[in-house]
């Protein structure tokens, strides 16, 4: 995956488990992670890191922490993730240092200190009923950018009433996320990543037309390495050698093979936007920011339509 967000010249995140040594090489396009366990963290990974991401909530598990079982945590993971080899590693479900708006900015804050503000900082928020407000707030703290991640995003760890009941869909959130900031006059104080559900470059278009700066993608990805998105990663037997630290799973898997398939889908979805934008009569990503005059609604209801601003077929 480091390979190919290098070969595209992109960015991938490191996850909350810390940067292994094997990817120091790619560290000019690594989104370093703080997450609630803070597994990992320490100057030389803040530094190593292109971005830094707070990560406060996940679109597939909303309001919940994680646990990886200590039968997982073999002596790669414990030195990635700072962890004695075999133990838990629990991940809270709150920052147990950020109960406010005022301390997320004090966090944010004393990240660009540490690394002398020249990185940019992000805060990742589940997609949830109320994510507007939140996004509000995380406006006006120093963060650049507020990544929304919507309830389609597809790891195989999360407790499926979690999954299925509590998130919404990533269109509805950067919709009412974008209208919020615009009204509060703060929209071009801070970018808006969109991530969870992003399948194709239909999905990328749609997003930033509603008002993304730019995306995440996973599931999609890794599908491009051979994943079959059977949800069971948190067995650690992932056939295909993804989502598995045992070594004959792990051969599995071709890096060379998988970097280029992975680096060939991104070249694929530029080629698509390009064919999109020329239909929609736009030359630039930038034009179509926001321009939800480019979007219809089909089969919508008209609540949903309304959240996000969009017209019917054939208005």
């Amino acid at each position: 995956m480091a390979r190919a967000a290098k070969e595209v010249g992109t960015f991938m995140g490191s996850g909350e488990g810390g940067l292994h040594s094997t990817l120091y090489p790619y560290q000019d396009n690594m989104i370093v992670q703080v997450a609630s366990g803070r597994f990992g963290v320490n100057i030389d990974y803040l530094e190593r890191g292109a971005a830094i991401e707070i990560k406060i909530g996940q679109g597939a598990k909303p309001g919940i922490g994680g646990h990886l079982t200590g039968e997982k945590v073999c002596k790669e993971v414990s030195c990635t993730r700072m962890i004695p080899e075999g133990s838990d590693a629990i991940s809270p479900a709150p920052h147990h240092d950020i109960y406010s708006i005022e301390d997320l900015a004090q966090l944010v804050r004393g990240l660009k200190e540490a690394t002398e503000w020249k990185k940019p900082v992000f805060v990742k928020i589940a997609a949830v009923h109320n994510a507007a407000a939140i996004a509000a707030g995380v406006a006006r703290t120093p963060a650049d950018a507020v990544v929304i991640d919507g309830f389609r995003g597809g790891t195989g760890a999360a407790p499926k009433v979690f999954r299925d009941h509590v998130g919404i869909p990533i269109e509805a959130a950067v919709a009412s996320v974008d209208k919020k900031l615009r009204d509060q006059g703060i929209r071009n104080e801070i970018s808006i990543i969109a991530s969870g559900g992003i399948r194709g470059s239909p999905d990328v278009a749609k997003a930033i037309a509603l008002g993304a700066d730019a995306v995440y993608i996973g599931t999609a990805a890794l599908v491009a390495m051979g994943c079959r998105v059977c949800g069971n990663c948190y067995r650690g037997l992932c056939p295909w050698g993804i989502a598995t630290q045992r070594q004959d799973l792990v051969d599995r898997l071709d890096p060379d093979a998988a970097s280029k398939q992975v680096a060939n889908l991104l070249h694929a979805w530029t080629l698509e936007l390009s064919e999109l934008l020329g239909a929609a009569g736009i030359n630039s990503i930038e034009s179509l920011r926001g321009n939800r005059d480019r979007l219809r609604g089909y089969m919508l209801d008209e609540n949903l339509m309304q959240v996000l601003d969009v017209e019917s077929v054939g208005a």
